[in-house]
């Protein structure tokens, strides 16, 4: 339903950007932010398939090369997938999970306010936001409160562990497996919600077509999957090897809080926090 539009996302070169960037270029102009080259190969890519795409190289930390790309694209739709997502890093290097989930996000949010062409500025969050005491979710959790107190236009999504991502389990295990070795587990009891990148670029579409402003959207994924059942369906009899908890991980996780349910509203497969 977004047609015509100058689209900006964020994070274009990682598992969700690139694929909103594929699905976005079909009917928009989009132009990619992100510090990976692999940007950059991807414009080319969707240029020789007749799309426009460009890529700029570069980092949402740096407030000038944020201030640059809204001057020069003024986009209408702003996707924000950039950040540091993994939570046994951010545990050892916590200014960095600063800079850039915060502070990356604060200096988008800046500029977006500045240009009166915007139309919806759309977050991706993570339910590690919820109850949070890892850095990656602390962070998070500030960046998701900043955008969903931005105003108008401006709106939130939350995920849990998308299939196929980068530093998802599944890719992990596919590594392990190619290798011969084992497949790493933290704990048989360990348990997450989970979602393919289809269902989270569908979320995020959604999330841009209907927010108004403030509101967090959140798919309905059912129940947690436990991990063990998880490594069974896909490796029946393949051995494992438990490596216990990392910093900042828990068992479970959960999509909102207690009082974010008593307010929450599900309109079709999603639940909406206004």
């Amino acid at each position: 339903m977004i047609k015509d539009k100058r689209i900006l996302v964020t994070g274009g070169a990682g598992s969700i950007g690139s694929e909103l960037v594929r699905q976005l270029a079909r009917d928009n102009k989009v132009f990619i932010l992100d510090f990976d080259e692999a940007a950059f190969s991807l414009s080319e890519e969707l240029k020789q398939e007749g799309f426009w795409v460009e890529a700029r190289i570069g980092d949402i930390r740096d407030k000038e090369t944020v201030r640059d790309l809204f001057e020069d694209f003024k986009p209408q739709y702003v996707f924000h997938a950039a950040a540091y997502k993994n939570v046994s890093p951010m545990e050892t290097y916590p200014l960095e999970a600063i800079d850039t989930n915060i502070l990356g996000t604060h200096n988008l949010i800046f500029e977006a306010k500045r240009w009166e062409c915007l139309e919806k500025f759309v977050f991706i969050s993570t339910d590690k936001v919820v109850n949070a005491h890892s850095i990656m979710g602390i962070t998070k959790l500030c960046a998701e409160g900043l955008v969903r107190r931005a105003g108008e236009k401006f709106v939130a999504v939350r995920f849990g562990n998308v299939l196929g991502s980068k530093g998802s389990v599944l890719e992990i295990w596919k590594r392990q497996h190619a290798r011969g070795k084992p497949l790493t587990i933290t704990d048989e009891r360990m348990a997450r919600y989970m979602m393919t990148i289809p269902e989270a670029c569908a979320l995020v579409i959604t999330a841009a077509e209907y927010g108004r402003g403030g509101e967090v959207f959140i798919l309905n994924m059912g129940k947690p999957k436990n991990i063990m059942d998880l490594k069974n369906e896909l490796y029946p009899e393949y051995p494992h090897l438990f490596i216990g908890i990392r910093p900042g991980e828990t068992l479970e996780e959960n999509l909102m809080t207690d009082e974010e349910k008593k307010v929450a509203i599900q309109e079709g497969n999603f639940f909406i926090i206004r």
